[in-house]
C-alpha cells in the first residue's frame, strides 16, 4: 500500500542543515511516526519549517521546572520520513545511543552548521591575561561516541587537526572543543559562499572572529569522499 510522505526526501544544503537540526535538538516520538524540533530560537524553527514546506503551527513549551514559555517548537507526523531517520541513524531515544549519521560527504558542511547551530555555540571573548582575542567553537551531545565521529569528519572535511572531548561529563554531557585557530577553519568552512540558512547571531559572531570584513568564502568548496 502507497504510504503517502509530507517531506521530500532528498538530499541538499537545507534538507542536510535540517538533519543537524534534528539531531542535535529533535526528537523522535515512540509512536514511530511523530517529530518534533524545540529550539529557543524562532529563527530556527521558522527555516526549518520553510526547508521541509510544513505547515504544521508553530508552538511555545518551556522545559523541566521553568515557568515560561521560552522554547518554540514544530511538531509533524511522517512514517516515511521517521523510518528515513532511523535508517541513517537518528532514533528515539537518540540523545545517549547516537553513534553516527549517514551525511552525503557533499554536505556534512551544513549538517554540522545545523548542529553547532542546534546544541553548540560559536563565542567570542578576551583572555582575562593577556586581553587577546579567543574564539572557540563547541558542540555538547550525551553521546561521547557521535561528538568523536562528528571530530573524525571535521579532520576529514575541514582539514581540522585540533579538537577535544573531556573524559567526563559536565552537567549531563560531553563537549567538542575547538580552539581559535581550528575554529577559523570550521567557520570558513561552514560559512561559504551564499550560505543558508544559518542562524544569524552565530553567523555574525563568526564575522567578527574574521576581523569584521566577513568571512573568507569559497575556499574548500571540493573535498575527497572519506
Amino acid at each position: 500500500m502507497y504510504r503517502k510522505s509530507k517531506i521530500l526526501i532528498k538530499w541538499s544544503p537545507g534538507f542536510a542543515y535540517c538533519i543537524g537540526l534534528l539531531t542535535t535538538d529533535g526528537n523522535l516520538s515512540p509512536d514511530d511516526r511523530h517529530i518534533n524540533l524545540t529550539s529557543k530560537d524562532k529563527e530556527i524553527i521558522l527555516a526549518f519549517k520553510e526547508i521541509l514546506k510544513l505547515s504544521n503551527k508553530i508552538g511555545k513549551k518551556s522545559r523541566k521546572k521553568e515557568k515560561y514559555k521560552n522554547y518554540y517548537v514544530i511538531q509533524f507526523g511522517d512514517k516515511n520520513f521517521y523510518e528515513f531517520l532511523n535508517s541513517i541513524g537518528i532514533h528515539k531515544n537518540k540523545s545517549k545511543t547516537i553513534k553516527m549519521v549517514k551525511i552525503p560527504a557533499e554536505y556534512f558542511r551544513d549538517f554540522l552548521r545545523g548542529c553547532i547551530d542546534g546544541d553548540g555555540n560559536i563565542s567570542l571573548f578576551k583572555n582575562k591575561e593577556s586581553k587577546k582575542q579567543q574564539l572557540k567553537i563547541r558542540l555538547y551531545s550525551a553521546s561521547k561516541v557521535f561528538l568523536v565521529w562528528v571530530a573524525k569528519n571535521i579532520l576529514i572535511h575541514a582539514d581540522v587537526l585540533g579538537g577535544w572531548i573531556p573524559d567526563k561529563k559536565s552537567g549531563g554531557v560531553y563537549t567538542l572543543s575547538y580552539g581559535k585557530r581550528d575554529s577559523i577553519g570550521i567557520i570558513e568552512f561552514m560559512y561559504y559562499d551564499a550560505v543558508y540558512p544559518h542562524l544569524k547571531r552565530k553567523f555574525l559572531i563568526a564575522k567578527r572572529a574574521r576581523g569584521g570584513t566577513g568571512i573568507r568564502v569559497g575556499l574548500r568548496n571540493q573535498w575527497s569522499n572519506p
